[in-house]
């Protein structure tokens, strides 16, 4: 099965987020048809990604991993990771902290204990759980993981920078509590992934740059 997915007008899900937000809707209607796989060949190493990126911006973050990348000799597997020292995952930019928390996840891991394959057949609320009970991966982590690696269609990320910013953009408004995204964002289920993903791209190619007209 292909691992390359399509959001366009022709796709059920956008037809129901137009029908239910126009300000999305013109964001949909801007940046066009979007395409995307899914990380499902390397779970493990999404989330050391996502773990090296926390608290700092995507450019950071992505030199960091390359760095880490350059010392697995391409792979970012559990057993290239537990083979390196903690000395050597600080030397390339990897705080402290986030150098226990890749080796407790990787512990985990190599240990039996967690099976990515089986979050697959979990519900979101359980999914998340299963994630966020290990020691450094919050719910931000985890919803990106649901988005990103598992395509759960109906992830409201109101955890994310990125994320925020759009919608600050999108609705014109400072209050970005988690209470008021919600109820806004409610319209969205059971496809708030796919806004989301929307939201993201609409940053990425520079919407946000001018302000939001509804009607202009």
């Amino acid at each position: 099965m292909s691992n390359v997915m399509t959001l366009d007008m022709k796709t059920p899900s956008i037809q129901y987020l137009c029908k239910k937000d126009r300000r999305l809707a013109k964001v949909i209607n801007i940046v066009g048809p979007i395409t995307y796989s899914l990380h499902t060949e390397n779970k493990y190493s999404f989330l050391v990604h996502e773990i090296i990126e926390q608290m700092l911006s995507a450019k950071a973050g992505q030199k960091i991993f390359n760095r880490l990348e350059t010392i697995c000799k391409g792979s970012v597997s559990p057993e290239a990771v537990s083979a390196l020292s903690d000395k050597q995952l600080r030397e390339i930019g990897i705080s402290s902290t986030k150098v226990k928390s890749i080796r407790g996840m990787t512990n985990t891991i190599l240990m039996g204990d967690l099976d990515f394959d089986s979050l697959s057949y979990l519900p979101d609320d359980l999914a998340i759980n299963r994630l966020t009970a290990l020691h450094g991966i919050g719910n931000w982590t985890a919803k990106m993981f649901l988005i990103f690696v598992l395509d759960r269609p109906d992830v409201l990320p109101f955890e994310d920078g990125a994320f925020l910013q759009t919608y600050r953009w999108l609705y014109k408004t400072e209050d970005v509590s988690p209470e008021s995204i919600k109820k806004k964002c409610k319209k969205w289920r059971p496809y708030s992934s796919y806004a989301a993903r929307y939201m993201y791209r609409a940053l990425d190619t520079g919407l946000t740059k001018e302000p939001f007209h509804l009607y202009k």
